[in-house]
């Protein structure tokens, strides 16, 4: 998912002074949760084989699509850093768009080429009609996909949740000016206001299919969480004992993900009670300490994390064609081993999509931007 910048990376608009390693890092594994939850999921590659697993490790595995909620909070903290003392006007709102479509759109792109083959085949089937066809690729040409629900065909059905990054993006600068200095008791209620937000759309009857809309309350709990970790990180206590945080939080997270039914007739969804452990992750991993900060701030950590974004986006595509060859072909590896070549493609992908594309394009978009004048 989007979000390298300040804190996990280098800022289009400004060096990354404070870059946080272990969130790059923790980045990988994340979408590494999610492609498993695809490919255990029932008649996929590792379905029988994850059958097999004890009731926990299964319970994990499957609940990879919880992933995309920690992307959302780390969207919002990521964003909150690079931000943090921008003056916004006509020409910084200019770069901060330009910038963020330049981090979504690119990639995305490369995912609607790969799958080309499949979307004409699919289109020209005569099951469509004129308008459902002409509704598809619209729903997919400008990301709709989360405002939309099922569509029917799952061509990159991951790709609902950038439809919830673009309204994010939309929303950031008026959300972020109103806790940009924020004290403990804002970012008290600012905390409360992301869980509380969502059960209120419920009972308002806001549609689900409207992600954008229940999703913000991750990406406000992300920008809270920024600003809990600009207090903390000024105390000496706190800095390299993050594990304060994240350990709790991943204990407790798992706990709650393995045994889900704990929440039941709560009034709130798995996700609500996630939402304020992926805050006390993310702070507790910016802080940093212990082994596994520590190793997911090492090298290849940061590589694999800054390749994730394009792993999350091509992983679906690239299982149509595997799936393809593999699975419904005249290839037939057994399952497991099939499955290891399907992740060792997307990585391999991913890593050349990053180093000869996603980065340039999104270099380029943003020099075409300033030679045209517009900022």
């Amino acid at each position: 998912m989007p979000g390298r910048a300040r804190g996990t990376g280098a800022s289009p608009d400004r060096p990354a002074a404070d870059y946080l390693p272990a969130l790059t890092g923790l980045r990988f594994w994340l979408a590494v949760w999610v492609i498993l939850h695809h490919i255990t999921g029932n008649g996929m590659m590792l379905h029988a084989w994850a059958g097999g697993l004890p009731a926990p490790a299964l319970q994990m595995l499957r609940g990879g699509y919880l992933a995309v909620q920690t992307f959302f909070v780390l969207s919002g903290f990521v964003l909150a850093r690079t931000y943090a003392d921008a003056t916004w006007d006509r020409r910084s709102l200019g770069r901060f768009f330009t910038a963020r479509f330049a981090r979504i759109y690119p990639v995305y792109f490369v995912s609607l080429i790969v799958l080309s083959p499949f979307i004409i085949e699919m289109l020209l089937a005569p099951v469509w009609q004129a308008g459902q066809r002409a509704s598809l690729l619209t729903n997919y040409l400008f990301v709709l996909q989360g405002w939309t629900g099922a569509l029917g065909v799952g061509w990159n059905t991951p790709a609902w949740s950038l439809s919830c990054e673009f309204f994010f993006y939309l929303w950031f600068p008026l959300l972020f000016a109103a806790l940009r200095n924020a004290r403990w008791m804002a970012i008290s209620a600012a905390i409360a206001v992301s869980i509380l937000l969502p059960i209120a759309f419920d009972r308002a009857g806001v549609p689900w299919n409207w992600k954008p809309v229940y999703h913000t309350a991750d990406f406000v709990a992300g920008i809270a969480a920024a600003r809990i970790f600009a207090l903390l990180s000024v105390r000496r206590w706190w800095r390299t004992r993050g594990y304060w945080l994240y350990l709790p939080g991943l204990a407790i997270g798992a706990w709650l993900i393995v045994h889900p039914h704990v929440v039941d007739g709560s009034g709130a969804d798995l996700n609500t009670y996630l939402r304020p452990l992926n805050v006390a992750l993310l702070v507790g991993f910016a802080l940093g300490g212990g082994v596994l900060a520590k190793w997911l701030s090492g090298r290849i950590a940061d590589f694999l994390g800054k390749v994730s974004y394009s792993m999350y986006v091509l992983h679906v595509p690239i299982l149509w064609w595997t799936g393809r060859y593999f699975v419904h072909g005249k290839m037939h590896p057994p399952l497991p081993i099939g499955a290891a070549i399907y992740l060792a493609l997307v990585v391999g992908a991913a890593g050349a999509v990053y180093h000869w594309f996603e980065a340039p394009a999104s270099v380029w978009i943003r020099a075409k931007q300033k030679q045209l004048g517009c900022v």
